[in-house]
């Protein structure tokens, strides 16, 4: 709902700010538009919720495609000296096969691997580059609560933080504040929903010299259990049908534990470290696509406007890929200090197609593959198109690079 001040005199508000773009939301989309725009001399507030970058389980892969923007952005070689690990396979075992799902060594990238980074890094790196800009201001601890709206125009946001209400009077807003996104219900945004088969539960093992590098997936009857690489520990993706979760605690995490060392053996003797629920982290699985992802003033990028099931680990890339065309279409529309509404449109046309292909590609991948598998009818088998060799590199194409590439103007 939004209100004024005149209709809401409750609100004390501390002080007024102006800026060309106001931007709610420190993730990957919000943090990548804030240092793009700000380089470009772009007044920006980028408004985080939390007062710092760090929390758990959250999106570390960073895929060729984001690699490439980071060149083109001149980061990429500073970037990569932060502790990472690279990903260049990601490999299947079933218990009957092993097996090569996607090998991003034969790509045609400068960066043919998946960079294992944890997000709270990559966060901190790319507001610390935007800081070194007088035009860009990084806001901790700030809580959007209301939209300014005026004669139908979004003109900016009010948030709590710091003592009190806070007002920011900005030319464009955009929401860029995740699946739980506090713009997308304030703008009364629609949403077109599917229906995943699966939650995850996240967790960490340790992991040991000898268990090899890179990505692995486990298959096994009525089990998935994805691996990644994160130098001295694996972080695990126990995959589950939708709606077991509780079903599965009340069973007790023995129980869970002992289902884990069924599908991956040689985690025996550390899956001792996995002691307490609370080192296990739910995630349930979305995945929708909002209708129209602009109002006048108002522009919605990343997960506020599509949240992404996590099979391929797409989710990031996708976002700072929206982020890189908002900042290509709007940087001119804001430097005159006046964007309009065929603007807005202009990124979601330009993001809306490519972000139906990876969300009708991971539908394909839950309903074909992993709910069957979770079902215990079957174990993992490729699709047989993906046996052929025109096709091989395709899952390996699609999460590494997306659909279309996306350059910085």
């Amino acid at each position: 709902m939004t209100t004024d001040l005149l209709t809401n005199p409750a609100h004390e508000i501390v002080d007024v700010k102006n800026t060309d773009c106001c931007i709610v939301g420190g993730g990957p989309a919000g943090a990548v538009l804030a240092l793009i725009l700000a380089r470009q001399g772009v007044s920006v507030i980028l408004l985080e919720a939390h007062k710092d970058f760090d929390r758990d389980f959250r999106g570390d892969t960073i895929h060729p495609s984001v690699m490439e923007i980071m060149a083109e952005l001149g980061l990429s070689d500073r970037l990569l000296q932060l502790p990472h690990t690279k990903m260049r396979q990601i490999r299947v075992k079933t218990t009957e096969n092993t097996f090569t799902l996607a090998d991003f060594s034969r790509l045609k990238t400068h960066y043919p691997y998946i960079t294992m980074l944890p997000q709270v890094k990559f966060l901190e790196f790319i507001t610390q580059e935007a800081q070194k800009y007088p035009c860009f201001q990084l806001v901790m601890g700030a809580n959007v609560q209301e939209l300014i709206e005026e004669n139908g125009v979004i003109q900016g946001v009010r948030y709590r933080g710091g003592g009190g209400w806070h007002e920011i009077r900005s030319i464009l807003t955009v929401g860029a504040d995740g699946r739980h996104s506090r713009l997308r219900q304030l703008g009364n945004f629609a949403a077109t929903e599917t229906s995943p088969p699966m939650d995850i539960l996240w967790f960490r093992l340790p992991r040991q010299p000898e268990d090899g590098e890179g990505g692995m997936g486990r298959f096994a009857p009525g089990h998935i259990i994805a691996m990644l690489d994160r130098g001295n520990e694996w972080q695990m993706a126990y995959v589950i049908p939708k709606g077991g979760y509780q079903q599965l605690r009340s069973t007790g995490l023995e129980a869970l534990k002992k289902s884990v060392v069924e599908v991956v053996p040689e985690l025996a003797n550390r899956i001792h470290s996995l002691h307490d629920w609370s080192q296990v982290a739910f995630l349930c699985v979305e995945s929708n696509l909002v209708q129209r992802w602009y109002r006048p003033g108002l522009l919605l990028i990343g997960d506020a406007a599509h949240i992404m099931s996590p099979v391929g680990g797409v989710g990031i890339n996708y976002a700072i890929q929206d982020a890189v065309v908002a900042a290509n279409v709007l940087t001119k529309p804001l430097q005159n200090h006046h964007v309009e509404l065929r603007d807005l449109a202009k990124v979601q046309r330009r993001r809306e197609l490519p972000t139906r292909i990876i969300q009708a590609f991971q539908t394909f991948i839950q309903k074909r593959v992993f709910a069957p598998v979770l079902s215990g009818n079957l174990t993992f088998q490729p699709p047989a198109l993906l046996r052929l060799p025109i096709l091989r590199d395709l899952p390996a194409r699609l999460i590494a690079l997306g659909v279309f590439p996306v350059h910085v103007k």
